[in-house]
């Protein structure tokens, strides 16, 4: 019983220390370090959803995006959880998409999904609407705002092709995501 109890404590403490320094990670930006962390230890709390959909949003704005089946899967508790599942997983399934349609000539025209406000969401929907799927880059403007634009490419590494969104303001280069 002594045991049980030390053991409780233990990971009571844990989980608690866990939730802070990955909450104070997210807040501070270091969203790379605290997908890392929650990518680490999620079987330490696989069941708080607090926890596990702080870890998803971390991974989403890490671009670590394969990171999100797991948040996918875990999510289901509660209604909160379940529109953070459903809003990875449409995320998840356009970087799939696209990166299936850039790799091998897979048209997506034909598809209406649901979208997002990520980044990867509003250059799949543009990309579904382009008329010729068949080049190596594509510059879209963002329909919402006309300084904005996106410019999608591949490109090689030593093991695999990897898909690339530039991101603009005006002329100038705010971040540029990779994925593969």
């Amino acid at each position: 019983m002594k045991y049980l109890i030390l053991t409780l404590f233990f990971f009571t403490t844990l989980q608690a220390n866990l939730k802070q320094e990955m909450f104070t990670l997210y807040k501070n930006q270091n969203y790379k370090q605290a997908c890392r962390l929650g990518f680490e230890n999620f079987s330490h709390f696989k069941k708080n959803e607090e926890l596990v959909s702080l870890y998803g949003f971390a991974c989403l704005n890490s671009d670590y995006i394969d990171r999100l089946a797991i948040p996918v899967t875990a999510l289901k508790s509660s209604k909160e959880a379940r529109a953070n599942a459903t809003y990875f997983a449409v995320i998840l399934m356009q970087k799939k998409m696209l990166y299936h349609a850039m790799i091998d000539s897979y048209k997506l025209s034909n598809f209406k999904l649901p979208t997002t406000t990520y980044i990867l969401s509003r250059v799949f929907d543009l990309y579904s609407q382009e008329k010729d799927q068949n080049k190596k880059l594509y510059i879209f403007k963002d329909p919402h705002n006309s300084k904005k634009s996106y410019k999608l490419y591949l490109i090689k590494d030593r093991r695999v092709k990897k898909m690339v969104i530039d991101e603009f303001y005006d002329t100038m280069l705010i971040k540029r995501h990779i994925y593969w």
